[in-house]
């Protein structure tokens, strides 16, 4: 596998410490913040400082071993009933990305299942975190290739089109719909990235076209109401997207915009793929009426940067996320392969083998 040139990795564990690349100042300022403590990474994934499904449940589980290491006890039953409370403080941060509570889960299992000190259960926490770190970057890896045999075979190059961000700062590096994107332009067959702004925060335009910059990749920014006019322009070949939560019936919660944009997909016949790492499928539900939606502050709605662009007296309404229908859903990507999203149980399937 040939990482990419200009490698980008938002989770890092370094000197004891975790060091997060502070997504709010991208595309202006390339800076880190260092977190030491549970309670900061619960801030920085609340306030988006680490955004992105999979990079949150990284993030997480180094937040729950953050969390272990302040524990001041050698007691065992005392330690994991202060871990609990660690955990409900994570689980109380970004309601939609179920890679947070599956991250969560595992690292309770692991503390659970791991006989010894509090000391041992501390360092194979450690080392859990770092397992789901690399992991993660693998199944990035896996889901670009495995997306290569969907692309069509035309000795044209592709222009893809995504939404919102669910590149490398997304996961633990090289992303799940830009890693899409990343082995298609590897292999020669991509001509153009075109990146919906992503409205209201501008995921789009402010952090996935600074990671295509960051590597040569052609990139065009378009507003989101824009989809529809270049896709009958003849101007898209596929659509891409990550998700935060997928149901069993392959239902997928992703960015606010993202429905409307697998309808206009579908009245063009553009084929409309999801790209997402099997833990952020949801098997307990059963279908996406019942993914929670997360809601944000209605200052994300009202204001441009410091800019207040409406009256005095308007209502807001400001989900984050929206559930496209399976229906509309042509194929989603994963670690394990390609599956209707009909099919999905068959990939828990072979997870589990």
């Amino acid at each position: 596998m040939n990482s990419p040139i200009n490698q980008v990795y938002p989770v890092i564990w370094h000197n004891d410490s975790v060091l997060l690349i502070d997504q709010t100042r991208l595309p202006n300022e390339y800076a880190f913040v260092e977190i030491h403590r549970s309670s900061d990474m619960a801030r920085a994934i609340k306030t988006m400082i680490v955004r992105g499904a999979p990079a949150i449940g990284v993030a997480t589980a180094y937040g729950m071993y953050l969390g272990a290491r302040e524990i001041e006890t050698n007691n065992r039953d005392q330690f994991l009933n202060h871990l609990e409370k660690v955990a409900e403080l994570l689980r109380t941060t970004r309601p939609t990305a179920v890679n947070l509570f599956w991250a969560i889960s595992r690292m309770l299992k692991t503390a659970y299942e791991t006989l010894g000190t509090v000391e041992d259960i501390k360092q194979t926490l450690l080392n859990t975190a770092q397992d789901i770190n690399a992991e993660d970057l693998q199944t990035c890896y896996a889901i670009g290739d495995n997306a290569l045999t969907l692309l069509p075979e035309t000795p044209e190059k592709l222009t893809i089109l995504t939404h919102c961000n669910a590149g490398a700062l997304a996961t633990a590096g090289y992303g799940t719909a830009l890693g899409v994107v990343r082995s298609a332009f590897r292999e020669g067959r991509l001509a153009r990235v075109f990146a919906d702004e992503t409205r209201p925060r501008l995921q789009g335009a402010k952090l996935t076209t600074w990671e295509c910059v960051q590597e040569g990749i052609p990139v065009t920014l378009i507003t989101d109401s824009m989809a529809a006019h270049c896709m009958k322009q003849g101007l898209i070949d596929i659509v891409v997207v990550g998700a935060d939560r997928i149901a069993a019936n392959g239902d997928a919660a992703n960015k606010i915009g993202t429905y409307s944009l697998a309808l206009v997909s579908k009245a063009h016949n553009v084929p409309f793929y999801v790209a997402a790492p099997l833990s952020t499928v949801d098997f307990s539900l059963s279908d996406g009426n019942k993914i929670p939606i997360e809601e944000r502050d209605p200052e994300e709605i009202y204001k441009v940067g410091d800019t207040v662009i409406t009256p005095t007296g308007v209502e807001f309404y400001n989900p984050a996320f929206d559930v496209t229908p399976a229906e509309l859903i042509t194929a989603i990507i994963t670690e394990n392969g390609v599956f209707a999203p009909g099919e999905l149980a068959k990939s828990q399937l072979q997870q589990v083998a």
